[in-house]
């Protein structure tokens, strides 16, 4: 049996446990048992995203997502989908900047067939992968684009602001959904040389959460996983280090048809994990999460210049985090009335700082959350996936409430005068099209897609 160390509860983790394990192919396993309820997930997280990619194969790492669920040697097809749901289970997988995951929820009963079913892809998923499956799914991604990116309103704004945000040759500038022209250029051998360098146990973190027993549970993965080899192929992300600040304001204007105008913009924020990043949150959400934002209180409730304003912290931890911002204007308010707005709300914040009711807010706001993400067996395996994968220590999951409840309205205030300044920001201004070339473009799109029927 792999070794591990014993359950310790941490201080500030409310009770909360995890046990870590390795087994001999590296393969790294976090269990927590929490016996509330008959079920238990199953979380592994691949340290591959699509900051791995290279020049030219964008995409990859969404698309091999994808893959990972068409068949491997014992399962064929859709078997996956099919076997997880007839047990009574859910399942989903992921793909971000930083990692690719894969997880299931199942009745207590059925851990087993979890296992073994994500132990049967990673160890044998090459013996399936061909050319029917890479077109079908390469189909299934470029549809995806245009259904979440390329035809909707607003629709390719994070791609374009990260696109701004992160300069060319940086790991961070394209987005997991890649470009149309990559995805097609992608070939057969690419996507088994990704899965040989990326899909191996010693680049994974297998996390277990519910009602479990540990014993037993480790002996399931033992028997699944560790015959399964390790790799030792894959080279390190590139660096992702950038200046604390862009320097200038980066700035485009979209005249597309939207239903409204809109500010948005993105800020270069301080890299997760560290006690800037908790307090860059705090002050995105004393800014603009919910409706007792300063943002919403002054756009939304007073001056009604904006029908929604936003401000929300993407956390990163190989390159500087990204401050998302995001303003629907009222109908006939101009966009520097809005901006104007903004910066005078940003400014009072870096000058003044927050209030001790606005801390206590945002702080409990941030508690309620991680205990919402903690209080789910499927959203404390992730947790413990995510601290175990980027920051080598899944305890840090248990405890991290409490490193937000230290930070001081100091700390808040210093952070929004450092970075959430007019030269930290890329700025995209949609401007919606007048009707006539609204209709103009939707009788072409019309023709379009009746020429390819």
């Amino acid at each position: 049996m792999p070794m591990g160390h014993t359950a310790t509860e941490q201080a500030g983790s409310g009770g909360l446990t995890a046990t870590e394990h390795r087994l001999d192919n590296g393969l790294r396993v976090v269990l927590s048992e929490d016996h509330l309820t008959p079920v238990a997930a199953v979380c592994l997280w691949y340290d591959v995203g699509s900051r791995h990619e290279v020049k030219g194969r964008t995409g990859l790492a969404h698309l091999f997502e994808h893959l990972m669920f068409q068949g491997s040697a014992q399962v064929k097809g859709n078997g996956h989908f099919e076997l997880v749901q007839g047990a009574g289970g859910s399942l989903n997988g992921t793909t971000s900047f930083e990692r690719t995951n894969y997880f299931e929820t199942m009745p207590a009963h059925q851990l087993e067939l979890a296992l073994w079913l994500e132990a049967d892809r990673m160890g044998s998923l090459l013996s399936a992968l061909d050319e029917e499956s890479m077109e079908n799914q390469r189909d299934v991604v470029k549809n995806e684009r245009r259904q979440r990116y390329d035809n909707v309103p607003y629709g390719t704004a994070f791609e374009r602001l990260t696109a701004l945000v992160y300069p060319e040759g940086h790991p961070y500038h394209h987005t997991p959904i890649g470009s149309m022209a990559d995805l097609d250029a992608a070939t057969l051998e690419d996507a088994r040389a990704f899965f040989r360098t990326n899909y191996a146990p010693n680049n994974a973190v297998l996390s277990v959460v519910g009602d479990i027993d540990p014993e037993q549970t480790l002996a399931w993965i033992e028997k699944y996983f560790g015959s399964i080899p390790s790799h030792d192929g894959k080279q390190p992300p590139r660096d992702g280090t950038l200046p604390d600040t862009i320097g200038s304001e980066l700035r485009e204007e979209i005249r597309e048809e939207v239903p409204a105008r809109a500010l948005m913009a993105a800020y270069r924020l301080p890299h997760d994990g560290t006690r800037e990043a908790d307090a860059a949150d705090l002050a995105l959400t004393v800014l603009g999460s919910g409706e007792s934002s300063r943002l919403h209180n002054r756009l939304v409730r007073r001056d009604r210049t904006a029908v929604a304003a936003g401000f929300g912290l993407l956390r990163l931890a190989g390159a500087p985090s990204l401050g998302w911002l995001d303003v629907k204007t009222s109908a006939g308010v101009e966009i520097p009335q809005i901006e104007a707005a903004v910066d005078e709300e940003l400014a009072r914040l870096a000058e003044e700082g927050p209030t001790d009711e606005e801390m206590e807010r945002a702080q409990a706001q941030l508690e309620r959350e991680w205990l919402d993400r903690l209080g789910t067996v499927a959203d404390r395996a992730d947790e413990l996936c995510r601290y175990a994968v980027l920051f080598g220590d899944p305890q840090l999951a248990l405890t991290a409430v409490q490193r937000v409840l230290d930070i001081t309205a100091d700390e808040v205030k210093a952070v929004a005068a450092a970075r959430l300044r007019p030269d930290n920001r890329a700025v995209l201004v949609y401007e919606p099209l007048p009707a006539d070339e609204a209709a103009d473009g939707a009788a072409d799109s019309d023709e379009q897609e009746g020429a390819a029927e």
